[in-house]
C-alpha cells in the first residue's frame, strides 16, 4: 500500500530512541524527509545516519529541550514548514500519590502534557497558514484506565486524549487533522522501568518485575513496529477523515479493564 508520504516533511520528537525511533524509521522507509528532535545529540546523529546509509532520506536533527513554551517557538524557527508532526517527547515515571513526589510530576508533566500542548499550539497555527497537515499525538493506554500506581501518569495521559479530542474534534476546519494514539506496554526501555517500579509497589521486590510480563495479552509488549506503523497509516491521506479520534494499541488490556 503506497501511503504516499513520500516527501512530506514529518517532525518527530523523543526521536533518539524507542517508539520515537521506531515511528522515524517507518517514515523513512515511506521516503518522507524527516527532522528528528530530542535531548541527545549524539543519538539522534547516529540514527539520522543510519536512516541515510539505510533508506537514502533526508534526516535533520535538532538536539534540545522541549520543556517550556519558548521551546517550540525556538524549534518552529530552526524546523520551518511541516505537514505532519508527531508528538511522542517526554515519559511520565510510574507511582502511587505517595511514591511519586511533587518535583517528579511536575517535571515530567512539563515535558509531556504541557510539551504536547506547546507544540500543538505552534504547529497548528503554522500548518493552518500554509493550508493543512497533520499532528498525531503518542499518548498512553494509561489514560484510560485510571491506575493508582501509575497516578502521574494515568492523570497525564487522560488529560491529553482530552486534549486531542477537544482540538481534534473541529481541525478539519482548518485542513488539519489531530489524532491520538494510546499504546499499551511497548518493547522499550520504558516498559522495564515501570515494571520494576510496579514490583517495588506489588511486592516490595523489584527483581520480581518479570512475573508481571506473563499478564501481558501474549506475554509479550507491544512490538514498536506495530504502533509506528498506525502512525504511518493515520498520517496518510488513506486515513484522510480522521481527526478528534484515539486509537488503542494495547492487546486488548483496556478492555479487559486492567493496565497489565
Amino acid at each position: 500500500m503506497d501511503l504516499e508520504l513520500r516527501d512530506k516533511r514529518v517532525l518527530i520528537t523523543g526521536a533518539s530512541q524507542g517508539i520515537g525511533e521506531g515511528i522515524a524509521e517507518v517514515f523513512a522507509e515511506e521516503g518522507a524527509i524527516l527532522h528528528l528532535t530530542a535531548r541527545s545529540a549524539d543519538k539522534l546523529e547516529a540514527i539520522a545516519e543510519r536512516l541515510r546509509k539505510a533508506h537514502g532520506a533526508e534526516v535533520s536533527v535538532y538536539p534540545m529541550d522541549l520543556t517550556g513554551g519558548e521551546a517550540p517557538i525556538a524549534l518552529a524557527e530552526q524546523v520551518g514548514d511541516i505537514d505532519i508532526l508527531i508528538n511522542n517527547a517526554g515519559v511520565i515515571p510510574g507511582g502511587n500519590l505517595w511514591s511519586t513526589d511533587d518535583a517528579a510530576w511536575r517535571e515530567n508533566w512539563d515535558l509531556k502534557v504541557f510539551g504536547y500542548i506547546n507544540m500543538c499550539r505552534v504547529f497548528y497555527e503554522r500548518m493552518k497558514t500554509a493550508g493543512g497537515g497533520v499532528i498525531i499525538n503518542d499518548i498512553g493506554n494509561a489514560g484510560e484506565n485510571f491506575d493508582p500506581d501509575y497516578i502521574a501518569g494515568t492523570t497525564g495521559n487522560a488529560s491529553l486524549m482530552a486534549f486531542t479530542k477537544a482540538l481534534g474534534g473541529r481541525a478539519l476546519d482548518d485542513n488539519i487533522r489531530v489524532v491520538g494514539v494510546n499504546p499499551g506496554p511497548v518493547d522499550t526501555s520504558r516498559i522495564y522501568k515501570l515494571l520494576k517500579r510496579r514490583a517495588v509497589d506489588w511486592y516490595g521486590d523489584e527483581s520480581r518485575w518479570e512475573e508481571l510480563l506473563g499478564t501481558y495479552p501474549l506475554k509479550r509488549p507491544a512490538k514498536v513496529r506495530e504502533i509506528a506503523d498506525l502512525m504511518a497509516f493515520l498520517a496518510s491521506e488513506r486515513s484522510g477523515y480522521t481527526t478528534g479520534a484515539i486509537f488503542t494499541v494495547d492487546g486488548g488490556i483496556t478492555s479487559r479493564a486492567s493496565i497489565i
